[in-house]
């Protein structure tokens, strides 16, 4: 996955307005002849980067002056201590941009970091991690590059992008067959069908309507390993609802070959960065 930066630019605007709003009046008020200094952004924890460009970006947005030196790359692991991006620039762009690049940079590599955490517990197995919707909204596609980064991989961005038939459609329309039926007749038939599902009885009318995809939802390990067995390669199988690092590793035994993990983005701690002037 790459970064649309025409998606993102509006993204860091967004945040720089909120914060800076009519002007930043303490560094105004100081530093009247702007001087050019160097910073450095380091990280105070173990980390895997995510955000780099990001925080670069918001610097530049603010004045193309700022020089931006890369020391490390997204995806890479870094050490307490570590320097990931050097500064060079006017005084008032570097500190106007601090808070939001380290914002964007803490929430980035603590989702990329939790992310690694999941992929390496269940490395033995031949299975995926995926996200969820469960982001921070105007945020997302921010949040999925930073799963991406971590090592999984991203679920559908929108409504708009795959078919998925949860439970309050079925419970809507009156049914796992009509849903289905009604979705095969208005879409393309080159888009896949992902239906979630909760009890075998489920599983059994997702398989004989020839879904592609099947969510197993809240299961216990029981019923997820009968599920499975169930399904076998009639369909790729997901599981999701209440999986952590403390049960995921006997999920993916089960043999599924997705696990959609909401917590990768909607409960994260931040890394622990800062950005000192040299």
């Amino acid at each position: 996955m790459k970064l649309n930066m025409l998606k993102i630019n509006k993204i860091i605007e967004n945040a720089l307005i909120e914060d800076i709003g009519n002007g930043d009046i303490t560094s105004e008020s100081i530093f009247l002849d702007n001087k050019i200094l160097s910073a450095s952004i380091v990280t105070r924890e173990e980390t895997v980067v995510c955000g780099v460009e990001v925080a670069e970006r918001v610097f530049r947005m603010l004045d193309d002056r700022v020089k931006c030196k890369k020391l490390i790359k997204d995806g890479e692991h870094a050490k307490k201590g570590d320097v990931i991006l050097k500064l060079k620039g006017p005084i008032k762009a570097l500190l106007q941009g601090e808070r939001v690049a380290l914002n964007f940079l803490q929430r980035m590599c603590g989702i990329a970091t939790r992310t690694k955490k999941m992929v390496d517990i269940v490395k033995d197995y031949n299975v995926k991690i995926t996200d969820t919707r469960k982001t921070t909204p105007g945020l997302r596609i921010l949040e999925k590059y930073a799963v991406f980064v971590g090592g999984g991989t991203n679920h559908r961005f929108g409504l708009d992008d795959a078919v998925l038939i949860k439970d309050n459609h079925i419970k809507g329309v009156g049914g796992i067959k009509k849903a289905v039926e009604l979705v095969r007749k208005r879409v393309a038939y080159t888009t896949k069908i992902e239906v979630e599902v909760e009890n075998l009885e489920q599983v059994e009318e997702a398989l004989k309507l020839k879904v592609d995809i099947i969510l197993l939802d809240n299961m216990d390990i029981k019923m997820l390993k009968q599920a499975v067995e169930m399904i076998g390669n009639k369909a790729t199988t997901e599981a999701s609802g209440g999986i952590d690092e403390h049960n995921i590793k006997e999920v993916a035994a089960t043999g599924v070959d997705c696990i959609s993990i909401g917590t990768l983005t909607h409960h994260i701690r931040s890394i622990d960065l800062s950005m000192m002037l040299d």
